[in-house]
Formats: structure tokens, sequence, C-alpha cells
């Protein structure tokens, strides 16, 4: 716009460069104050500091600041936006050289912190040593390895492990770490979040229920990766391939858990993890506020499980009260995604992704069998109230027993 010395910053640069599409624009305003912007016909929108939405394209445009640490956790921060700060001071003041890079309004790229070399080599390097003022980039480091599948450099790795010692995270807003969680689970390389986690030691701040996971041992016969953290890992990976789902990957996720809290006599067997699994799953989605949806899908997929996976095995009234707890006939894509969690389980034990599954295929046979006999008829036979619902299950069972058998 004329009168304003503008840069766009950020993401929309990173993508640019390699070569995927730029979604969000944002931008910064160099020399300008608050009273020029509003006068240009800029609407503020900025709470803590000076951000601005374009009166014609409703793009982002924040004027040039700095920032100081002042308290705990990531809102403890002093921010100070003024005409004489440069470009380069904002850009200092970002988390990683990939996302510290700018283009002027003729399209010159502006990369003072060398961004654009780490972008080639595949590296997450932070800008400076105030990276680690702020807890919640260690969250996002995570997040944009699992988007990229970047390395993380040695010292910015060290970095993250001086936040992660330094008690910071405790000062994050449950909802914020759900909300980086929650996009990095939409990512491709969805397990690297929580290997870089675990790497920088977050992991056990953060989710010590997966966290215990890791050096748990597993039967040979039934794991041949061993460790149950990194079966875990593998689930993630297999759930990856199967589904774009958040819900999917979250229950693949969260479904042995339960497996930390084995006696040391019981193991490497883990009889009645899933039983216990489900009061970690309910642990961890309080503590986080997790969406209900998330929950109840997770929680089924730790308790039934291995339900699924020795279906063939299971007697058609398990099989039915199997299909009546999962809620399958009034929730049936909801019923989808823990099947795909469970074959996502199965995959997950050094298989190859394309294993197949036959217990998905078979349940969804059974249930579709189930689901043909109706209640309304049993009704109109004169059963009425309570023994309406009785003779259903019955003739559900039945249903399924003929299916078995044929």
């Amino acid at each position: 716009m004329d009168g304003l010395q503008c840069y766009r910053v950020g993401g929309s640069v990173r993508d640019e460069l390699l070569g995927l599409p730029v979604v969000d624009r944002d931008w910064v305003v160099i020399g300008s104050s608050p009273e020029e912007m509003q006068s240009l016909g800029f609407k503020p929108v900025g709470r803590d500091f000076p951000v601005f939405l374009h009166p014609q394209t409703r793009e982002e445009y924040a004027l040039a600041r700095t920032e100081r640490k002042t308290g705990k956790g990531y809102l403890g921060f002093s921010f100070h936006a003024a005409p004489e700060v440069t470009l380069d001071q904002d850009l200092q003041r970002r988390d990683l050289t990939i996302n510290a890079m700018a283009r002027d309004e003729q399209g010159r790229l502006i990369d003072p912190f060398n961004g654009a070399a780490d972008l080639r080599a595949g590296i997450l390097r932070h800008v400076s040593p105030a990276f680690s003022e702020d807890p919640l980039r260690l969250l996002r480091a995570a997040r944009f390895a699992a988007r990229f599948g970047f390395g993380i450099a040695p010292e910015t790795l060290n970095l993250l492990r001086q936040i992660s010692a330094s008690g910071e995270l405790q000062h994050l807003a449950v909802e914020r770490v759900w909300q980086e969680t929650e996009r990095a689970l939409g990512e491709n390389r969805a397990p690297r979040y929580f290997e870089v986690l675990r790497e920088c030691r977050a992991l056990a701040e953060l989710f010590p229920e997966i966290d215990d996971l890791f050096g748990i041992p597993q039967p040979m016969e039934k794991h041949p990766e061993i460790d149950s953290g990194l079966h875990t890992m593998m689930v993630l990976e297999a759930a990856c391939g199967l589904s774009a789902d958040p819900e999917v990957r979250f229950a693949a996720l969260v479904h042995d858990l339960g497996k930390a809290t084995t006696p040391l006599a019981e193991l490497p067997g883990h009889k009645g993890h899933e039983r216990r699994g489900v009061a970690l799953v309910e642990g961890l989605c309080a503590r986080y506020r997790i969406p209900k949806s998330y929950r109840e899908l997770a929680v089924m997929t730790a308790r039934y499980h291995l339900d699924c996976h020795r279906l063939p095995e299971l007697r058609a009234a398990t099989v039915q009260r199997r299909l009546r707890e999962l809620d399958a006939y009034r929730r049936p894509a909801r019923f989808e995604k823990f099947l795909l969690a469970c074959m996502a389980d199965a995959r997950g034990r050094g298989g190859k992704a394309d294993d197949p599954y036959p217990q998905a295929d078979l349940f969804r046979r059974y249930f579709a069998t189930a689901r043909q006999v109706e209640a309304k008829g049993l009704a109109g036979a004169g059963a009425a109230g309570s023994e309406v619902g009785k003779l259903l299950d019955q003739a559900r069972t039945a249903a399924i027993r003929r299916a078995q058998s044929g």
C-alpha cells in the first residue's frame, strides 16, 4: 500500500521456497504507527501488540516489534513496537531460521539468519538464544519436525533440553499444548513430534503416560519390536497411512497406555492392560481438556482393541455385546474409526504397511448383518417397552451366529 514499507514474512515465504501452497500471508510494516495504520483504513485486531487487517485483502499486517522476557510461560513477554524497530530486529525475535525470512514488495528475499540454507539442508535451527525463553517454541519445533521431517541442529536440541529442565513447560496453558499436539497429529509424520519431545526430554514432562511405555518389554512372538514405546510410534505411523483423521491417530497413540502399569512380575505379558489403560486415557484427556469425540474413541480403542484382534474367536453374544458397547448402531462412523485404529495396531508390529487385517472386514460383516434386524419389526409382533430391547439383542445375536456359521 502506498506510503507503507511492507514485507511479507514467516510461513508464506518458507512454504513458497519449499514449493508448497501458500495459504496465509502475513506482513510486517516498518516505520509506521497505529495512528497511521488506522488513518489508511486498517482495522486494529491485536490484543497484545499492534496487528491490523488490510481494508481490502483482510490479511494481517503487524508493526515491527521486539520482545523481552518478563515472566513465566509463553505469555510472559512485553513487546515494543515503534517506528525505529528494523526488519532485522523483528525477524530476530522469531523462533526458527526457516520462519525468519521476508520478501520485499519487489519479491526480493531477505534472509539475515540463513533460513534458506537450513531449508535446503532440512535443519531446524533457532534464530537467537532468546529461543529458550518461550516454552511454546519447543512444541512448535517438534511440530515443524513432524511437518517437514527435518532434523534439529545440535545447539537447538540443547536449548530444547534447557526448556524441558527449566520447569517452564508447566506454565503452558493446557489448551495450547493440546492445540499444538492436535496440529501435529494432522501431519504426515506425526510420530516425529513425539520422538522430538522425547529427544529433548519433554515427553516425560507433558505426556508421562506415553513416555512410560519406552523400555517396557512385550512378548517377542507377538511384537518383534519388543519395546512398548517403539510399538506405539509404529502404530501411530501405521495410523497415519490409514487415515488423515486426527481422532483415529490419537486413538492409535494411546491405545496401549495400560502396558506401562503392568506389574513387573507379569512382564513381558500384559494381561488386563486394556482395562488399566482406560483410566490413563481418561486422565490424559481430562488434563488437556481434549474434546469429547477424541476421548470417546480413544477409550473404546484402549478397552476393546484386543477383542477386535481376536474377533474370530468370540461367541456371537460377545460380538453383539461389543457392538452395543461400541455404540456401533447409533454411531457407525465412529465404529469405522475404531476399526481403523485397531488395524493400525495390528500393522504397527514390524509388519508391512499393507498387511491384511481380515478382522475389520469380518466385524463390518457382522455389524451389517445385525443391523438389518430392526426394532420396529419386533414391536409390530407384540413386544413393548424394555422387552423390545431384549428381543432385539437376541435377534441380532442370532443373526451374527448365522453369519459365523455361514
